[in-house]
């Protein structure tokens, strides 16, 4: 039986790619956990997901980092404009 370390990590099929947690989201912008929270309040695009392990059932939320540089672009857009 292969040791977990010798497993090699497949890649995605072309066009795929994995959701972000908020804090993988924080270090891509190098923000705080409160700058995504307005961000979410201001509008950006979250995946809520709901957490199927212990008796509590947890909202888990993930980002779409194509979505999120979309809306980020729009963003600024709007606000050259303003």
């Amino acid at each position: 039986m292969p040791k977990k370390s010798d497993r090699r990590a497949e890649s995605l099929p072309a066009g795929l790619l994995p959701l972000l947690t908020q804090r993988e989201l924080e270090t891509y912008y190098g923000v705080s956990d409160w700058t995504v929270l307005q961000w979410i309040e201001a509008g950006m695009p979250v995946e809520r997901l709901k957490s199927t392990s212990g008796t509590q059932k947890k909202e888990i939320r993930r980002f779409d980092l194509n979505e999120v540089k979309a809306w980020m672009a729009e963003q600024n857009q709007l606000a050259a404009a303003s």
